[in-house]
């Protein structure tokens, strides 16, 4: 799925599995945006695919490890939300201003039939939209989530899907002479505010609101959703968070855009901690 060139391989080494090799895009960071990402999802405990650096035939890029076998089916959000809200198109890939976290909410009551199901499925989501805000994903469209389903007799049972593909996070398209003056000129907050998520706060609207600004809205109107993740917030290192970006190797990521990730963590989680 998608427009990125990738392809899966087999990794025979003590079973490890099925994995999933991502080309970045040319000029971009969008390997190590999702090596990063990973593991400061980890840090926060929240469910997350594990992701690797790779190389294939000296090309750089990510691997991320398969989370799905021969019992569990992957369904993603745009299946769910074109069974639920009327007149939605599963196929549209910008501007989807129905793409709303309303409905997405929505989807889970439909979904899973349990109430208690449906509010930790819910509040799953929630972890994802914290994290989003603090990494700087724009990108968590409708077909980067999803629900873990399989056949249990008559029925179905399932969960919602760890959190996937973080590649359009930390300013993984700027090229170092912007980064650098955006640190210079201290407009790295700015930059993150002016960013348009791909989850929307009100249908019929153009853009979507920033990652950042989705939390401040969402937190207000769904606050029994947020209140676990921000309990995880407060446990949250900004020198872990640094080592994490310090061990990216140098041959991967330049010292602006390492500089660059940092900054732009510490603005998202000092504006987490105003809103939590």
């Amino acid at each position: 799925m998608g427009s990125k060139k990738k392809f899966w391989y087999f990794d025979s080494d003590e079973q490890q599995g099925y994995w999933l090799f991502k080309y970045p895009k040319t000029n971009t960071g969008e390997h190590w945006a999702e090596k990063i990402a990973a593991e400061v999802a980890t840090l926060l405990d929240i469910e997350c695919a594990r992701v690797e650096l790779a190389k294939f035939a000296g090309e750089q890029g990510s691997a991320a490890k398969a989370f799905t076998d021969t019992d569990w089916e992957l369904v993603h959000g745009n299946e769910m939300l074109a069974r639920s809200v009327q007149n939605y198109d599963p196929d549209a890939t910008f501007h989807h201003s129905e793409h709303t976290l309303a409905n997405i909410l929505s989807v889970m009551e439909n979904v899973f039939v349990e109430r208690t199901t449906a509010l930790e499925a819910k509040r799953r989501l929630a972890e994802y939209i914290v994290l989003d805000a603090l990494i700087g994903n724009t990108d968590r469209h409708h077909e980067n989530w999803g629900v873990l389903r399989r056949r249990s007799g008559d029925l179905w049972e399932g969960f919602v899907a760890p959190s996937f593909d973080h590649a359009s996070s930390l300013g993984r398209e700027l090229l170092d002479a912007k980064r650098e003056k955006l640190l210079t000129e201290n407009r790295v907050g700015a930059y993150v505010e002016k960013g348009h998520g791909a989850i929307y706060w009100s249908e019929g609207t153009r853009y979507g609101p920033s990652p950042l600004q989705l939390v401040r809205l969402a937190t207000s109107s769904y606050p029994k959703l947020f209140n676990t993740v921000g309990g995880k917030l407060e446990k949250l290192d900004l020198a872990a968070m640094e080592q994490i970006v310090n061990r990216i190797p140098d041959s991967w990521m330049s010292p602006s855009s390492r500089e660059f990730s940092m900054t732009l963590l510490c603005y998202n989680f000092e504006q987490l901690q105003k809103i939590f």
